[in-house]
């Protein structure tokens, strides 16, 4: 299958699970993917290896050709990703545990991961 007949959400998919897999091979867990609300999504929920929750924002590209997909988490991505964080917390009962939130990009099957990518 080549890539232009994926749909952008399955090439999405292709890029969370990259990013699954590494986090992982990393030692952490991953708690939830694809949590879904009606204000938006946060790609991949995971506890790192001392135990901090961190939330995943996933972005991936075949290459560089339409700029570095970190520029593509604007201010009002990281507000709605801070907004779920908030909301997955309170459903979960959760009160008491360190969170951050981290980056990972595809690009061109290559998994980088930025960690405290942004605060909230």
């Amino acid at each position: 299958m080549t890539d232009i007949s994926l749909s952008t959400r399955d090439k999405g998919d292709i890029g969370e699970d990259a990013a699954a897999e590494y986090l992982l091979s990393s030692g952490y867990s991953v708690v939830n993917r694809n949590y879904r609300s009606k204000i938006g999504e946060i790609d991949c929920i995971a506890k790192d290896t001392d135990g901090v929750l961190v939330f995943v924002e996933v972005k991936s590209a075949k290459n560089l050709s339409f700029g570095n997909p970190l520029l593509w988490i604007t201010p009002a991505k990281q507000k709605t990703i801070l907004r779920m964080a908030k909301q997955y917390l309170f459903e979960h009962r959760i009160q008491t545990v360190k969170c951050r939130f981290d980056v990972i990009t595809v690009i061109g099957g290559k998994v980088k991961h930025i960690k405290n990518a942004f605060t909230g």
